[in-house]
Order: structure tokens, then sequence, then C-alpha cells
């Protein structure tokens, strides 16, 4: 049976392909898998393809119908696990192979996805046009007698990868919590910090899948953060998204640090040199004056990895980050005598433990490291359910009446100096703040993203700005 895009409700998000668990049938993940490996073949100069997944209930099942179809393409699966995005990738990128990962990131648990990795890193949109072109035939589907063998190398790969560049004892007399929940990472992540010398104290594990949004924070998890700290004193809490490629990272008082001020400190940890960012991260970044140049782009980090690829600066050091704080290491570093190769492609670990050493190099509380920054504050927030043709309509009304931009986005905020259509639509107001709208790519979500001199400000402008939406509409 030939298959095709159009046959499936499946589509392609900011990154990898999202849907529903119910639409990830054997025939769906068939054509994505097989549409991957036919697009990236002449690229192919293995015969191993890595393949992982997140610890979500449906992952494992849609993990199986991906092997199958890599063994029916002759390739050899390697199956590293419930792991890491970025491990997965790096350990692929070590064997020259490609990766499939079993992820949806932070969405809701009745939904999914699959990231997939060429040997040299993300796929491309390029990529991801030549995949929605491509038929293919569908076999039958067999039933698997045994689960796959796990490969653990990956794991250690990715674990020596920090230890070796930050030392063993990085962390020593720290206490660190890890606020589990779901995550992925926990339990790699409690092995790395204990064996950088940390303490660190368990918190928030369960069962049941919890879709953590490093950008949009649940009034829950904000809650919970304070009270933990009051409860546990600790010297900084960490955790992830459901894949661990975005961090949440917490100072000693329980208060989530927004993850474009992670990325900026840890670009400034790493003396990076060029920065490659999207349109919708904090502008401190430029306000800081600590970089030579700076690179705005889409939202995705496929158009952030396509800048840091074309920025090309050679003896530069060039990274990358998103505001959700997933951070990119575009070129190979040394910091302290230690190198570290290049990653580009979101993590998560990277930013945590950047953060931590620059709070030690400073003599300082995590607490204290945002205040190096420009008095620049950014909240954002989200409408769920919210139809993509919504947005898009919504978007273009904006685009075409100014003052319809006023009364919606800001009444008080004097008048629209400038609009910026990169991604979605980007306001700037005279007293100098900002609204950003975008319809999500991985969900039928509208975002908002906003920027003012206080995070008070930032989080009211940000709230009123989504339920004046939500009324208009």
């Amino acid at each position: 049976m030939n298959y095709e895009f159009k046959n499936t409700p499946l589509k392609f998000g900011t990154s990898g392909v999202r849907g529903l668990v119910e639409d990830f049938t054997f025939e769906s993940t068939s054509f994505f898998v097989q549409a991957f490996l036919k697009t990236i073949q002449q690229d192919l100069s293995s015969k191993t393809v890595v393949l992982g997944h997140d610890l979500r209930p449906s992952s494992p099942d849609i993990l199986n119908d991906a092997i199958q179809v890599v063994l029916d393409a002759g390739l050899e699966p390697i199956y590293v696990g419930a792991l890491p995005t970025p491990a997965i990738a790096l350990y692929a990128h070590k064997l020259n192979s490609p990766a499939i990962v079993i992820t949806g990131s932070h969405i809701p648990f009745d939904r999914n996805g699959i990231k997939f990795y060429r040997p040299d890193g993300e796929i491309t949109k390029a990529d991801e046009v030549a995949m929605m072109a491509a038929v293919v035939a569908i076999s039958d589907k067999k039933t698997s007698e045994s689960s796959p063998e796990v490969n653990f190398d990956a794991y250690e790969h990715y674990l020596n990868r920090y230890l070796n560049f930050f030392g063993p004892g990085l962390l020593d007399g720290m206490r660190i919590a890890v606020y589990e929940h779901s995550s992925v990472a926990r339990d790699l992540l409690k092995d790395l910090l204990f064996k950088l010398g940390a303490e660190v104290v368990s918190l928030g594990r369960t069962d049941s899948f919890v879709p953590i949004d490093t950008e949009a924070v649940r009034q829950e998890d904000v809650e919970q953060g304070k009270m933990w700290a009051a409860e546990y004193q600790f010297d900084a809490i960490l955790s992830t998204d459901g894949d661990a490629d975005r961090p949440l990272i917490g100072d000693e008082n329980g208060n989530w640090l927004r993850g474009d001020v992670v990325g900026i400190l840890c670009a400034y940890y790493l003396k990076a040199d060029v920065v490659v960012t999207p349109v919708s991260s904090n502008t401190a970044l430029e306000k800081s004056s600590w970089f030579s140049r700076i690179i705005r782009t889409k939202i995705g980090s496929p158009y952030v990895i396509a800048e840091m690829e074309n920025a090309n600066f050679k003896q530069q050091v060039v990274v990358g980050f998103e505001a959700n704080g997933g951070f990119l290491l575009g070129s190979n570093i040394e910091v302290n005598g230690k190198r570290l190769d290049r990653l580009p492609t979101r993590d998560a670990v990277l930013p945590m433990l950047a953060l931590l050493a620059l709070s030690r190099d400073l003599k300082c509380k995590v607490s204290e490291l945002p205040s190096m920054l420009p008095n620049r504050f950014t909240f954002s927030d989200r409408i769920q359910n919210f139809a993509v043709e919504k947005s898009a309509a919504l978007l273009t009304e904006l685009s075409k009446d100014i003052n319809l931009t006023k009364k919606l986005l800001g009444p008080s905020l004097g008048e629209v100096i400038s609009v910026d259509d990169t991604d979605g639509f980007r306001a700037t107001f005279t007293n100098g703040d900002i609204v950003h709208l975008r319809p999500s790519g991985n969900a039928p979500e509208l975002r908002c993203y906003a920027e003012s001199s206080s995070e008070a400000e930032a989080m009211v402008l940000c709230k009123s700005c989504l339920n004046q939406v939500v009324l208009s509409r």
C-alpha cells in the first residue's frame, strides 16, 4: 500500500512531528520514518540508526513501530532506552548515525511526537519539505515478542561529556534539589549532580506524565517551588521538560528563572562571541553589550541552527538559545583549559551547570545572577485550544489595523513605534514594552510573550493581552 503525507493527520511543528496519540498509527509512524530514511539516504555512511524515547505512556509502542520500519529498511537499530533527546543526538553524532526520538516534549500526554536527527544534527526545514513529498510503501505490522535490549553507551557518553568538562568537584558543598516529575532526565541528572559533588534532594517524582512547559510555567509549579525552598533549603532547584532539552532552573528561594535569562547568562559564562536567538527572547541580550554579534531568527531550533551554521565565524564561539532555555552549542569551546565539543541541538544540562559554575566563580547566590543584566523582564503564557486558523486571522487583523493593535495589546503603553513580523506579530510601544503573539508550532495554542521593565509588569501585560484576545474572539 502506498502512503503519502496527505494520508496522515500528523504534522510538522517547530521541532519534529506532532499529533494526538491515537493518530500515531503504524501506518503514519511508518510513513515518517521511511520518509526520513529516504530523505537522508545519500548522507548515510552507517547501517545503524539510534532510537530512544521519553517517559510518556504511549512512547514505547510508537518506538516499537519505528524499530520495525528500521529493520525492514535493512538497517540496524540501536535502542538507547528512555533518555534525554540531546543525549540521543550526541550519541548518534558520535556514531555518525541518524537518530529517531519518540517524544512530545512538553505537550500534554494525550499527544506525542517524533524528532529526527541526521548524522550531523537536526533535520532542516528543507528535509521536512522532502519528507512531506515522499511516497512510501507500508508493510504489514509485526508483533514484537520481546522488548529490545537497551544499549547504555549513550547514557555514559552524555554523562562523561559534562563530568570531563566541569570536573568532579564543581558542586562540592552545594545542596541541589531535582524536581523529577516525569522528566526523562530525572535519574541521569541526579547521577550527574552527585558525581559533580552535590548533595541531591529528590522532589516531586511521579509515574503520571506531567507536561512541564518551561516557557509557561504552571502556577502550581510556581507555588510548589517556593514551598520546597522553604522546607528543604537548597542552593538551587533543577528540572526539565519531558524530553529534557529545555531546562527549568530555580534559585535558592524556589523562583524559576526565565529561559532567555538563563540563555544569556550561559552564553556569558561560555564567553560567546556570536549569539543566535529567536525574536521572542529578552532584549537584555542586546542591552548587556556582552557579545560582538547577535542574530535574531524565527522561533524554533531549526532556524537557530541554520543561522549558527551561516555565521561561520572562525576562531569565535558561536552559541544559540531559545526563550524556553534550551541551549545550543554551535562551535567547540574551551573554558578553564577544558574542551567541550559542539552540540547544535537544544540541551538542558549545559545551561544548568553553567549557571551553577558562574555562581561559584562569582561567589554569589543563584538569585543574584539575573541582576547582572539590564532591567528587562519577560513573561509568556498561552491560550490553549485556540485553533491555528483563529491565530492566523487575528495576526492578519493586527497587521492591518494599528488601532486594533493598541486596543488589544497595549491601550496604556503609548504609540506603536515598530512591528516585527519575523515570526507572528511583535509590537514595540513608546514606553519600551513589547508584546509578541504567535501560534504554537506544536499544538493548537496562541502564545503571548511580553517584555517590560519589571517582572510584575511583564506578567500583567501578558495576561491582560491574552484576556483581551479571548474577549475579542
